[in-house]
């Protein structure tokens, strides 16, 4: 009976834990999907690269600087991002927030064909092909989303699509804030 005990009080511990984590995610205080980036409080990593509609034209962090805005990760491959574009073509249109593309390792022509087909919310969107800046912003899959300061500084990173409730709850409040 003794052998048992070690083996049952962990089993009891761990039945624990995920009771907790459970009631945790039911009361909205966690959840997977939130991985805090150890970019929050960072500059934007250094990248100097074409935009999507004009090849010629060279976009940098430096570039971007003097506004709040949203850096939105995606591609036209990516079957999630189908399901955030309508909110950003939304968002768009209200003028809520400048919005920046960083075309993931994508085909020029399959990005513009997106945009054509879907339309355009973005003011801009930077061609990253070989997904180097992903990599430096830790992105691990799109769409992925970054509230940037007016210094150019990382404030927020949304990992998943961005949902009417992911922007009243989470981006709005930080983006008036900031502004």
């Amino acid at each position: 009976m003794k052998k048992f005990i070690v083996p049952i009080t962990i089993f009891v511990a761990l039945g624990g834990l995920l009771v907790y984590a459970l009631y945790l995610m039911q009361a909205g205080r966690y959840s997977p999907h939130d991985i805090p980036s150890p970019l929050i409080g960072k500059p934007l990593p250094a990248f100097s690269l074409p935009t999507l509609q004009e090849p010629k034209k060279i976009a940098t962090p430096d570039s971007l600087r003097g506004r709040v805005f949203l850096l939105n990760v995606w591609a036209s491959w990516c079957v999630a991002c189908r399901e955030e574009h309508p909110v950003l073509v939304e968002l768009a249109r209200q003028k809520a927030v400048p919005i920046i593309g960083l075309n993931y390792k994508d085909k020029r022509e399959d990005g513009l064909g997106w945009l054509k087909q879907f339309g355009n919310p973005y003011e801009t969107s930077i061609v990253d092909a070989d997904g180097r800046v992903g990599i430096d912003l830790g992105v691990y899959g799109v769409p992925e989303t970054f509230v940037i300061d007016k210094t150019g500084v990382i404030r927020y990173k949304q990992i998943g699509p961005i949902t009417e409730q992911v922007w009243i709850e989470k981006l709005l409040p930080l983006i008036k804030q900031l502004s």
